[in-house]
């Protein structure tokens, strides 16, 4: 079975404080950072015997702080990349971790979805970071929230990242976009209108629940991040009965790690062989007119295998 997870354990602590963000400047206790690490290390496991059961996984490790500046992440990813039945494994991650450690991991197998804080790291950290990535052969997008005073920060990026590197904009949560403004954006990433609007979801197909399911640290089924319905337990495989299709029962989607997987919009060929990354199968198309979502541009055998 090709099973696709979005696992999100306890950690709630983050070393930056983007002003908009519930979890900036947040710590954890020695205790809770135990919590995770255990829960961290129990899926790890867990995912690296599902070979047994002939399972496929690709893994996107979703936390709501800061991951890598753990070591426990950087080991789990690290491990996972190295067994052939994962096919993809990747985390969200603000970079503000070192890279060494990234040398000892399978670039055919990891990667990373980045975020570039403006007023968190200096500018030119960051970009020497994204610069030791590609070096490494580490597959990689890279993002911003599209807040008003972020869009020269969003220029001076894609100026300075390689054309093969796709930069992405989240539309901020709460801000509402003129046409004008939604194209400004959209000529960073002709992928922004996507993000402009929430999607409907209401009884329509998605992945989620079927092929694509999110875990919790206590091993918690659900078919996304965003349903509070169980499906089971990953551990003791009672999640397995209730895999199937089945509609969205929320009135609209607004994140890209859930709409991503609704069966009505074309995501999965835009990002075929990068759904969890990020990144795109081809460089995406010319930007189109405000309120309007692009096509999605495949080239004729550029699309991977796999989408994960």
């Amino acid at each position: 079975m090709d099973l696709t997870l979005l696992y999100r354990g306890p950690l709630a602590s983050c070393d930056y404080d983007c002003p908009y963000c519930p979890f900036a400047k947040r710590r954890d206790t020695p205790e809770q950072l135990r919590t995770d690490r255990a829960a961290l290390e129990r899926f790890t496991a867990w995912a690296a015997s599902a070979s047994r059961t002939g399972d496929r996984l690709s893994l996107l490790f979703t936390p709501w702080g800061e991951g890598l500046v753990r070591s426990w992440y950087r080991r789990a990813l690290t491990e996972l990349s190295h067994r052939p039945h994962v096919r993809r494994v990747a985390i969200q991650t603000n970079l503000s971790c070192r890279t060494d450690w990234l040398a000892a991991a399978d670039p055919g197998t990891l990667a990373l979805w980045c975020t570039y804080h403006p007023g968190q790291t200096p500018y030119e950290r960051f970009l020497a970071k994204l610069r030791r990535l590609d070096a490494l052969g580490i597959r990689h997008s890279v993002g911003i929230v599209g807040l008003p005073g972020n869009l020269d920060h969003a220029r001076r990026l894609r100026a300075d990242l390689p054309d093969h590197v796709y930069l992405w904009v989240n539309a901020a949560e709460g801000h509402t976009y003129t046409d004008a403004e939604a194209d400004t954006w959209t000529a960073v990433d002709p992928l922004f209108p996507y993000s402009r609007h929430p999607h409907r979801s209401a009884g329509l197909p998605c992945r989620t629940g079927e092929s694509v399911l999110s875990v919790d640290g206590d091993g918690t089924v659900r078919r996304c991040h965003f349903v509070p319905a169980e499906l089971g337990n990953l551990y003791d495989g009672s999640y397995r009965a209730a895999l199937a299709p089945r509609p969205c029962p929320l009135a609209v989607c607004d994140c890209h790690i859930g709409y991503v997987h609704l069966e009505t919009l074309p995501l999965h060929d835009v990002f075929a062989g990068g759904v969890l990354e990020r990144v795109p199968a081809s460089l995406p198309p010319a930007p189109a007119p405000a309120g309007r979502t692009p096509l999605p541009l495949i080239r004729p055998g550029r699309r991977p295998a796999s989408d994960g």
